[in-house]
């Protein structure tokens, strides 16, 4: 579909993806298999349980490995020749230094953090890196209410009216985003955080599923895939 040429700038093409979750992992997975040669995966958190319901890199055999490794390992058992670095890191302002954007082809940006969100655009913005952002995926129900706009055009989004705030501040003038315009739901929260001591002392965590991340992920590998080959 795409042709030997840009067969040959995915292959050359280094891409990062920050946040190997929900989101990330299946960003991840679609980029590996479209041909991207080299993959940086930043993410400082393990596979656990909960994460079975949503996260293409959780199974029962996956419980307990860090993500970026296990995301490691699926990617090269996909294609051994793609060159994959992890980082068992999470990114914020203090880590930002890690890294050098300069030679990423593309960012991702699948992480949770309001913090970090703004730093990785801020990022990118400096060394003129293309970057794409995914917004608000938990209690939503409807996968086929996602949209890709630029920052300040996206509307409902919880998420993404706090990004626009902070990144106008930063004058940061254009971010593009995969939003939805779902309203999202109340969990009903009935077994949250039920087997934990601190039950009911935390904040309500989103409720998700299998179906609305993975495809938020897909829609970003997508309009990465289409920009590293200038498809428009």
């Amino acid at each position: 579909m795409l042709g030997k040429e840009n067969m040959e700038k995915l292959a050359g093409a280094r891409v990062a993806v920050f946040g190997i979750g929900g989101v990330g992992g299946h960003t991840v997975e679609a980029l590996a298999r479209s041909g991207v040669g080299t993959l940086d995966l930043i993410d400082n958190d393990k596979v656990c349980l909960s994460n079975l319901n949503r996260q293409i890199i959780a199974t029962q055999q996956t419980i307990g490995e860090y993500k970026v490794e296990a995301a490691k390992k699926r990617i090269l058992s996909i294609n051994p020749n793609v060159v994959v670095h992890t980082w068992k890191t999470f990114f914020m302002p203090d880590t930002a230094s890690m890294f050098d954007f300069s030679q990423y082809d593309y960012v991702a940006d699948a992480i949770d953090t309001v913090t970090g969100k703004i730093e990785l655009a801020v990022q990118a913005q400096k060394s003129g890196t293309p970057i794409i952002s995914s917004m608000g995926a938990g209690n939503k129900l409807n996968p086929a209410a996602f949209e890709v706009a630029d920052i300040y055009q996206t509307s409902v989004c919880p998420l993404a009216r706090v990004m626009r705030r902070e990144l106008k501040k930063r004058g940061i003038e254009k971010l593009k985003a995969v939003y939805s315009r779902e309203i999202p739901i109340t969990p009903d929260g009935e077994d949250n955080d039920s087997d934990s001591e601190n039950a009911g002392s935390r904040r309500q965590v989103p409720g998700s599923n299998a179906f609305v991340p993975a495809v938020a992920g897909l829609i970003m590998a997508g309009e990465m895939i289409r920009d590293l080959c200038s498809i428009t």
